[in-house]
């Protein structure tokens, strides 16, 4: 990736910073009388000085002034980088496209997926927001694993790719919550099947089969109650779940043991198997 010129640089083109003093003050300054690289420059000083909003319009302007030049190229990956940190996030991603469009061969193509995918990543910080970004999230970042797997940004990917999986097993579990709370024990027990068979490699899977335990003995479902407990026994033993589970089944005189022939039998078939953990 391009990065910002260090700010203990400055000395070496103090001279384009004087000579654009006049912009300071001017949110929309006239730069056809300056070089890309000093307007590339004068970027570089707003981005280090904190101002990422001036600088993605400056960075802009050596695109826009000098599109078939190496510094437009540069100055393209640099205003996607400048919108991302103003968190002028639909912008950015519409820069970081552009790159990934005009050069799609380049050495920060990668950096520009990976920007692409974090415009979407980083609104997802709330489970309870529109998880449709979490969805555009996955597939932006699932492409840099792909695309890109060699790349320095692979590795964070596969990391940011993990947590935005677990923000929607969050959201389904949120919403089963809800049901389970007010009593509506099928619809309940249809989210946490969700994430049983969905998200399973995921943080909420356990307390995902301790709420079907109590859906399930709450429908009367029994052998399902009793299979989802197994599932937890075989599995995760050690969490609070299982023992409330345990405490929970014990306490009816129901044995934490597979039975029936319900969707969950099948998921213990797995688990013995080592198909599923």
């Amino acid at each position: 990736m391009i990065k910002p010129v260090a700010i203990s640089q400055f000395v070496i083109w103090a001279g384009v910073v004087l000579a654009l003093a006049s912009c300071a003050g001017n949110p929309d300054p006239t730069f056809e009388n300056f070089t890309p690289k000093e307007i590339y420059d004068r970027a570089e000083y707003e981005l280090e000085t904190n101002d990422p909003e001036v600088a993605a319009r400056y960075f802009g302007e050596v695109e826009r002034l000098y599109p078939y030049s190496e510094w437009a190229k540069r100055a393209l990956i640099m205003q996607a980088f400048a919108l991302h940190r103003n968190k002028d996030y639909e912008e950015s991603r519409a820069a970081a496209q552009r790159y990934i469009d005009f050069y799609p061969a380049d050495e920060d193509a990668a950096y520009a997926q990976y920007l692409l995918a974090l415009s979407y990543y980083d609104q997802i910080d709330d489970v309870g927001r529109d998880q449709g970004l979490t969805f555009q999230a996955l597939q932006a970042l699932r492409t840099v694993i792909e695309r890109y797997p060699d790349s320095e940004y692979a590795r964070s990917s596969i990391l940011k790719f993990d947590l935005a999986f677990d923000h929607l097993a969050g959201k389904e579990m949120e919403i089963g919550r809800f049901y389970l709370k007010r009593g509506h024990y099928a619809a309940a027990a249809n989210r946490f099947r969700v994430v049983v068979e969905d998200f399973q490699t995921t943080s909420h899977t356990p307390e995902a089969l301790h709420r079907l335990v109590e859906s399930y003995l709450s429908l009367g479902l029994i052998e399902d109650a009793q299979t989802a407990g197994a599932i937890l026994g075989y599995n995760y033993q050690s969490t609070e779940w299982y023992s409330d589970s345990f405490t929970l089944l014990t306490g009816q005189g129901l044995a934490l043991e597979p039975a029936g022939d319900g969707w969950l039998r099948a998921i213990y078939r797995q688990s013995i198997r080592g198909e599923w953990l």
